[in-house]
């Protein structure tokens, strides 16, 4: 592999860029914008405030760099586009259109395909989420977070639930048929009814896709230096916690919500695709700042430094590349696939690797299946609900 070296980082030539897109039939696509109004205080992702004129110069870099991947091999298709941040909804439309039409003009956009973009409710009004619209976006997840002010003001949210309900309503109006919302259960001094309330409230709204995570309080966030101090209200013990998550599946369900990865629930025919392809090892290339991408088995970011992106005139420095081994990647079908809801598949694992789950993993199901955290099905395995309890605990032991 030929690689260049660039003030301390690699950088990708035009060789290895082809070789990464060859023999690919389709791929996702993940747009990083780094920016925010005002840092939520439990983040840790890479996103800041930044003023409009840096912003501008950070849409002309990102549409030059999606135009130096016309290096990929002609027809290279792309099933799915993500927008995440930082908060994609601080540009304007008219940025957004210019990013699509950048990408419109690289990449084989399917007819089908599934284009989302995050939005934080208090940054977008009527004019700005129609003009997402008509730029192509066809699906919108809303960070809402929560149904109650209080805790909307605990995690540094900029919007209330009243203008959450507001930039609901105006998607809706705008013709978005496709509408995921966020929730953050296990929030200091937040109690089994407050998550209860915000879960059927969110559901009176009959969204599309509702992603529900647990708090995890990161090294490095405001909220961290709070609890570290002992100044954060008591976070819900483990066993409050999992008396959440059993409330968001069994509401969400009787509402018609089917759970299909660990945090995320669904509507039918609504699973976001772009997110499955994670779980389901199907290639993404990144654009943007810090993005990370998974390209015929060689994972590969570039640089996070916003300025220095900015200043890359489009041919941004890469990162942390690494041909993945089958060991590693055996490792990542397993501990990946089984957050799906469908588990594993036994015939996948072995068209994809040429070895069959039980001569890698047997003593290993066989065990999971004793302590009655896994079940076979008749694809191959999946987590039983106390499997999904201590979810974590099964999937590292899927690390070889």
């Amino acid at each position: 592999m030929t690689e260049i070296r660039q003030t301390g980082d690699q950088i990708l030539s035009r060789k290895c860029r082809r070789e990464y897109l060859s023999g690919t039939n389709s791929i996702s696509l993940y747009i990083h914008i780094p920016f925010c109004l005002r840092k939520c205080r439990y983040c840790d992702f890479l996103s800041a405030p930044q003023p409009q004129a840096d912003r501008e110069r950070y849409v002309q870099a990102l549409i030059r760099e999606i135009r130096a991947q016309q290096e990929c091999p002609a027809g290279t298709s792309a099933d799915t586009v993500f927008f995440g941040g930082g908060t994609p909804s601080i540009l304007s439309g008219e940025q957004i259109g210019s990013i699509m039409e950048a990408v419109r003009g690289t990449f084989d956009i399917l007819p089908d395909a599934e284009i989302s973009l995050e939005m934080n409710p208090g940054t977008a009004d009527a004019d700005r989420i129609l003009a997402f619209k008509k730029a192509g976006i066809n699906r919108l997840s809303i960070g809402v977070q929560s149904m109650h002010d209080e805790e909307l003001r605990l995690l540094g949210r900029i919007h209330t639930v009243r203008e959450a309900k507001e930039a609901f309503d105006a998607a809706r109006e705008a013709g978005f048929d496709n509408i995921n919302i966020d929730l953050m259960s296990a929030l200091p001094g937040q109690s089994p009814e407050s998550w209860e309330d915000s879960l059927r409230t969110a559901v009176e709204w009959k969204p599309e896709h509702i992603s529900a995570y647990s708090l995890i309080i990161e090294p490095g966030t405001p909220f961290y230096d709070l609890y570290e101090a002992g100044k954060l209200a008591p976070l819900p013990d483990e066993e409050t916690d999992r008396k959440m998550y059993h409330y968001t599946r069994s509401i969400l369900a009787r509402h018609g919500y089917a759970r299909y990865e660990i945090s995320n629930y669904a509507l039918p025919g609504h699973q976001c695709r772009h997110n499955s392809g994670y779980w389901t090892g199907h290639p993404y290339l990144g654009l943007g700042a810090g993005a990370a991408s998974y390209v015929n088995g060689t994972r590969f970011s570039n640089i996070a430094d916003i300025k220095a992106y900015t200043d890359a005139l489009g041919q941004p420095a890469r990162t942390d590349v690494h041909a993945l081994s089958q060991e590693d990647r055996m490792e990542e079908f397993m501990f990946l696939g089984l957050r799906m809801t469908a588990g594993v598949s036994a015939a996948v694992f072995e068209e994809r690797f040429g070895r069959t789950l039980e001569e890698v993993y047997g003593n290993l199901l066989r065990r999971h299946m004793a302590q009655g955290l896994l079940e076979q099905t008749e694809e191959g395995f999946r987590l039983t609900e106390k499997g999904t309890d201590v979810s974590n605990y099964v999937m590292s032991d899927y690390l070889l």
